[in-house]
Formats: C-alpha cells, structure tokens, sequence
C-alpha cells in the first residue's frame, strides 16, 4: 500500500444538452516508469507520453477484455514507438531512436517520417481486429483525430501533450443523436464544442486539474464528471513466455545458441529491462516438458 496519491487515471465527462462525451487523462507515475527503463532524448519522451495518453483514452472509452496495441512505425530517427494498455488499465511502452538524428526541437513529420500508425484491438476472447493509419498530421492529437474520421466516421478529436513529466489528453466523441435532432443544429452543437476544446492550451492542459479545465471550456454547459478510473504502469513480460520463445525455435537451435553465448542465453524484455537467463540444464529441462519451476537465475 502507499499513501502517495493517485496520479495516474482517466475521467469521463458528458454534457446533459449536447449528443457528445468526452474523456480526460492524466499520467505521472506510470510515464515515469516508462521514461525510467531508457534515456529519450526530450522529443522522444514527449511523443511517448502522448501515446501513452491516447491509449489511456481509448481503453477509457472501449468495452472490452484484452490488450490494446499502439504502434508506430517510421523511416525516420524513431523507427518505432510501441504502447500497450490492457483492460484491466496496465499500461507499458517504448520506444526505439537513433538519437544522434533528434535535434531537441524535433517535429512529429521530423522524427517520423513516412511513418504510420496501427492501433490493435486483441480480446482474449473474439476476433483481432486491426486499423493502420498514415502519421501524414503536424501532431499524434491530428493522426488520432484523422483515424477516426477515415474509419469510423463518428466525430472524434483528440488533443495530447506530454512534457517528460506529465502527459495529458482530451477526447470528444459524437453520440448518436438522441437530444439534438435537427441535423445542422447536431454539426453546429458539436463545431461549438471541438472549437471550445481547441482553444486549451498545453500548458494549461498539463498544469490544470479536470475539474477547472471543464469550468474553463465549458462553464455555460451542462457538463457530468464522472469518477476517476485508475491505470498503472506493468510489464507483462515473464520467464514463462521468454521460455516460450526459445521453445519456438526448437531444441538444436536452442542448445547452439547457449554454447554460442558462452553457456546461457539472456532474453531482455525492452519495456521493463527485466533480464531471464537460461543455461543448458533449463533448455534441457524445458524441451523434456519439465517446465520451468527452477530457473537458474533472473536478474535486472
């Protein structure tokens, strides 16, 4: 238990007179762990935060129980950035760089050049479900914004910031018309809307609590906070599904990689650092269905 405060969480909002809802976010302790395990350089710590805040909002907003997967692609100096966020509101992520190539006022289109965007929806149950977008806006917020149009065409904006401390996030979403009928009223309620929430600034969004961000937008509107939704930093990662790959390769090609690394193989995962060794007594012991009840050693 800790007595630290809650600083990691998403808060659902609807306004009582408009078909729309909204969603903030707001992470500290979980981006500190994700920003603790590699040293990005400050363009890149910024642009993992705000994924990470995207796929905080999405989670918030979706019904359903398994793993959603952000990853980025690119030809640039981040060749990949990677967000994963479960059901149950455990997130990780990383990122790979070249950070030789990053000026420290680097760009979206600068840091990922022809790069796209494949958000995954796996349920432990049913079936994968996969959307790829192109990285073709100024910031992740217009990606996100643009994903939703092309692929879902309901009215969806996104506005997301991160400064290697804090990483923040506004989501608005159209509702089917339930109190607004009229078809041009629906589209001017809702440009009313996207065009209050547009006026936010970053650094307001990343320095104000939900409650004042919600007074300053929209003080003459009906407006619902909802409870706060934790979430929390957790790597997945175990020394079973790190046994699990060298299965994968079979028992010869397992066995030559230990002699090749000098008596044991090392499998790193790269969100969290944690280390699994195995020697050739635990491949053995693994290939002969034993299991691996007894590993040699594990270490950070």
């Amino acid at each position: 238990m800790t007595d630290l405060p809650d600083t990691d969480f998403t808060q659902r909002f609807i306004f009582d007179e408009n078909d729309a809802r909204g969603e903030l976010v707001s992470l500290e302790r979980s981006y500190a762990e994700v920003l603790a395990k590699h040293a990005y350089p400050e363009p890149v710590a910024q642009l993992l935060g705000e994924l990470m805040a995207a796929a905080a909002l999405l989670v918030g907003t979706m019904k359903f129980d398994g793993l959603l997967i952000l990853q980025a692609r690119s030809e640039g100096p981040v060749p990949m950035l990677m967000i994963e966020c479960s059901s149950e509101r455990e997130i990780r992520g990383l990122a790979r760089y070249d950070a030789e190539r990053i000026a420290p006022d680097a760009t979206l289109s600068d840091l990922m050049a022809d790069g796209v965007l494949a958000i995954t929806v796996d349920p432990t149950e049913g079936q994968r479900y996969q959307g790829i977008v192109d990285l073709d806006g100024d910031t992740l917020s217009d990606c996100f914004t643009n994903y939703f149009v092309m692929s879902q065409q309901v009215g969806t904006k996104f506005w997301l910031n991160a400064d290697g401390k804090r990483a923040r996030g506004l989501l608005l979403q159209q509702l089917p018309a339930d109190r607004i009928k009229d078809d041009d009223e629906r589209t001017d309620s809702w440009r009313k809307l996207t065009a209050l929430a547009g006026t936010l600034t970053a650094e307001e969004l990343l320095g104000l609590d939900n409650e004042t961000i919600l007074h300053r937008l929209y003080h003459e509107e009906a407006v619902r906070l909802f409870d706060e939704q934790g979430l929390r930093f957790n790597c997945s990662c175990s020394r079973e599904r790190s046994a699990n790959a060298l299965v994968s390769l079979g028992l010869e090609d397992a066995q030559e990689l230990v002699v090749e690394h000098g008596g044991h193989i090392e499998i790193d995962c790269q969100f969290c650092n944690q280390r699994y060794l195995f020697d050739a007594a635990d491949v053995a012991q693994l290939f002969a269905g034993a299991g691996i009840d007894t590993p040699s050693d594990t270490r950070h």
